[in-house]
């Protein structure tokens, strides 16, 4: 076998090399078989598509989802800087956070207590919409139409002095 430069060298290349005939390699592609790239982490041009948001790039640290919920966020960072204007939300890890048409901040689970579909703040209404069965919720996680009968569950939320960043926890 010839000495082989990294990543030189084509994943059917390699199984070819390894002796493996053409129809084995169909066998592999055509079962659905996942085969992963023998490349390093560095020849990925897209290594972290969903990055850790402890990390702070992203204008979010701490914990996002389950049941230890405590972050950050940045507000003057994209996209999070929407959150400044009156009338916009966004979900952030299991959190649906909003500034109401109000100016106040609302925290709430980002799951509808009926089906657990996604829900989203509407500006329009100033409520919480779930578009699949209908359920409404007022900001404070309150069922204001079923058929939905249990609250939102509801996280603390802080804004500092300077309104650049949002603080949410259990």
């Amino acid at each position: 076998m010839n000495s082989i430069e990294k990543g030189s060298m084509k994943r059917g290349e390699f199984l070819r090399s390894l002796g493996l005939s053409t129809s084995t390699l169909m066998a592999f592609y055509c079962l659905g078989t996942t085969m992963t790239a023998c490349g390093s982490k560095d020849d990925d041009p897209n290594p972290n598509p969903n990055p850790d948001p402890g990390t702070g790039g992203s204008g979010i640290t701490g914990t996002t989802s389950g049941t230890a919920i405590n972050f950050t966020v940045d507000m003057t960072k994209s996209p999070y800087d929407e959150l400044k204007t009156a009338g916009n939300g966004k979900v952030i890890g299991d959190v649906l956070v909003a500034k109401t048409s109000g100016g106040s901040y609302v925290a709430l689970s980002k799951i509808c207590t009926h089906e657990g579909n996604e829900v989203r703040y509407r500006s329009t209404s100033n409520d919480v919409f779930c578009q699949t069965h209908g359920s409404t919720f007022s900001t404070s996680g309150a069922v204001t139409n079923g058929p939905a009968t249990t609250p939102l569950k509801t996280y603390n939320i802080t804004v500092s002095s300077d309104g650049n960043t949002l603080t949410v926890k259990a």
